[in-house]
C-alpha cells in the first residue's frame, strides 16, 4: 500500500451520487478529492465564453493548453477556478450540462485531463470521480467503486440540486436530459462509460448518501488491512 494512502476511483452515470459521496469519504480518511466531471466542465465553460465551436477539436485543445484548473476548500463546496475565475456555479448551468458530453468525448481533451489527473493521484490517498476512472484514468486503482442509480432518482436528485442552485429545471426535461447523457457517455469512441471488470458495483437507488459512504468506507478500510 502506498504510504500516502490508496487510490479510490468512484465511477457511475450522470447523477449517481459520485461527487457527493466522493467528498465524504475523502474528508473521513483524510483523502485528496479530486473531481474529473469539474475539470471537463470546467474546458467546456471556458470553450462558451471564448465562441469556440464545439467540434472544433484543435481550437478547444489550444484553449486548454493555455488555462489552468483548479480547486480549493469551500463551504458546502468544493470552489473551482479556470485561471483566476471561479466558476463553481456557472459549471452546473445547463449550457455547460448539455455540451460537456461533446467536449469530453474529444480524445486530445481526454488525454491531457487523464495525464492532469494522474499527476494528482500518484501521490496517493486519493478519492477521485468521474466516468472512466477505473478503467482508464487509475486502472491500478487499488478501490474502484461503480455507483448506478434509476433514471427517475437521479433527475429527482438533479432536480433538488437545481433548486438549490435556483436552476428551475422540468422533471421531464431533467429525465431526457440525463438519459441523453447516459447514450453519449456509454457510446463515445474515446473512454466511453463502462464499469471496469474488478469494480465493486453499488446501486443507489434505495440507499441514503450516508449509507453509500459508510459501505465505500468499509471497502476501503477492508483494503487498507490487507
Amino acid at each position: 500500500m502506498d504510504k500516502q494512502g490508496l487510490q479510490v476511483a468512484i465511477d457511475g452515470p450522470a447523477s449517481a451520487g459520485k461527487s457527493t459521496v466522493a467528498k465524504i469519504v475523502a474528508q473521513r480518511f483524510h483523502y485528496i478529492y479530486c473531481d474529473t466531471g469539474a475539470m471537463y466542465r470546467a474546458i467546456t465553460w471556458k470553450v462558451l465564453q471564448a465562441g469556440v465551436a464545439l467540434d472544433d477539436e484543435a481550437a478547444v485543445k489550444d484553449l486548454l493548453d493555455q488555462i489552468t484548473i483548479r480547486f480549493e476548500p469551500g463551504t458546502p463546496v468544493q470552489k473551482v477556478f479556470v485561471d483566476d475565475t471561479e466558476v463553481t456555479l456557472a459549471i452546473r448551468q445547463p449550457d455547460v450540462t448539455n455540451a460537456v458530453s461533446q467536449i469530453s468525448a474529444q480524445s486530445a481533451v481526454r488525454a491531457e485531463l487523464t495525464e492532469r489527473q494522474r499527476q494528482i493521484a500518484d501521490a496517493g490517498g486519493i478519492v477521485m470521480d468521474g466516468r472512466d476512472v477505473g478503467s482508464t484514468v487509475l486502472p491500478k486503482a487499488e478501490v474502484k467503486i461503480f455507483l448506478v442509480a434509476s433514471v427517475e432518482e437521479r433527475a429527482q436528485r438533479r432536480l433538488k440540486d437545481n433548486a438549490a442552485k435556483g436552476i428551475n429545471t422540468p422533471l421531464e426535461t431533467l429525465k431526457y436530459e440525463i438519459e441523453e447523457r447516459d447514450r453519449k457517455d456509454s457510446t463515445r469512441k474515446i473512454s466511453p462509460l463502462t464499469q471496469a471488470a474488478d469494480a465493486i458495483r453499488l446501486d443507489t437507488t434505495s440507499m441514503s448518501i450516508q449509507e453509500v459512504a459508510d459501505r465505500i468506507a468499509e471497502i476501503i478500510q477492508e483494503k487498507e488491512s490487507l
